[in-house]
């Protein structure tokens, strides 16, 4: 069977280029679900195509109960460039002087762009025959907490624990990241950073709940909820949180596997520590068509991989309903 090849661009300051192509996936997503035209706005002056447009964002673009609000408003190059904020990140959009069209990401053109380190790959994605087979094999899932693709996985993985708990032992959820002064980076700025790092100390530390408080957390990303609900030691996760030879040490592993596989986007799956794996070549981010993954990487197939799981596309994003919407990016 042919393998499906990806060809890997250099990485230039990949995390802004791919929270633009998942903002971009996001406009085009609301154009076909809200029948949007292309203009939103209407009025001329500064201050009324800033409401207007904190309107239309927490209207259309922001998860439900939360908000953004405008911090600044500023004309740059014939446009108005509004800085938001949203849960304590600054994030600017850019919207034209007639209040017509507005922008998530603009990139300066005049400025160099720095090359990093990191050289043109190529990466292979699996196929369910190319899958080394193990007698406990692993199905690795890299995601950022509050990517809405990378919760659709998180969703469905923890539906395959919920409903074949046999094959909980078999799946583990890893993050996508970096360490910079001995702090955790994330590419949705300090609070997915923080969560990143919450969610590994659970996992490492507190594994039994970890589920648990990923169902409560997918569902409205308050995570002083969600470990209430699992019961979580709220004083062995600051520990954990603040000593460098816990959470950091944790974190660094997955950055650096992460990393490893060339892994770059939220969600990416990797089959028995040997690479690259799609979802859409098993029907999607559905809990059968991810079961179908993970039962590709054993020696044996236990008879609990015959079991039919949910086939519909998991929800993304927070929300307390498994499926409805769908969804197919990545972050």
């Amino acid at each position: 069977m042919a393998r499906k090849m990806r060809i890997r661009i250099p990485n230039l300051n990949w995390w802004m280029v791919s929270t633009f192509v998942l903002l971009i996936i996001l406009v085009v997503s609301l154009t076909q679900s809200f029948n949007f035209t292309g203009k939103f706005l209407g009025g001329t002056t500064q201050d009324d195509i800033a409401k207007k447009t904190a309107d239309f964002i927490n209207e259309n673009l922001v998860a439900e109960g939360t908000s953004i609000t405008v911090v600044s408003v500023e004309e740059i190059s014939g446009m108005y460039k509004i800085t938001t904020d949203y849960r304590g990140t600054e994030i600017p959009v850019f919207v034209t002087k007639d209040g017509s069209y507005m922008f998530l990401e603009g990139f300066e053109m005049n400025v160099q762009v720095q090359e990093s380190e990191t050289t043109t790959t190529q990466q292979t994605t699996l196929t369910c025959d190319d899958v080394q087979k193990s007698d406990e094999p692993v199905l690795e899932a890299y995601v950022v907490s509050y990517c809405p693709y990378g919760l659709q996985m998180q969703r469905v993985l923890t539906k395959i624990a919920e409903d074949i708990p046999s094959l909980a032992d078999n799946i583990k959820i890893r993050y996508i990241g970096a360490i910079s002064g001995g702090q955790v980076q994330a590419m949705h700025g300090e609070e997915e950073a923080q969560e990143n790092l919450r969610q590994i100390c659970i996992r490492e530390e507190q594994s039994s709940k970890y589920w648990t408080y990923l169902e409560s957390f997918m569902q409205d990303g308050n995570y002083e909820s969600a470990l209430q609900t699992a019961k979580i030691d709220k004083t062995k996760l600051d520990e954990c949180m603040t000593d460098p030879d816990k959470g950091l040490k944790y974190a660094e592993e997955d950055f650096t596997k992460a990393d490893q596989f060339g892994v770059r986007g939220s969600p990416t799956l990797i089959i028995n520590n040997q690479g690259q794996i799609s979802e859409f070549d098993f029907g999607g981010r559905t809990a059968e068509a991810v079961k179908s993954v993970l039962c590709c990487g054993f020696s044996t197939e236990p008879s609990d991989c015959s079991k039919t799981l949910d086939q519909s596309q998991a929800n993304a994003g927070f929300t307390p309903d498994y499926s409805g919407t769908g969804g197919t990016g990545s972050c």
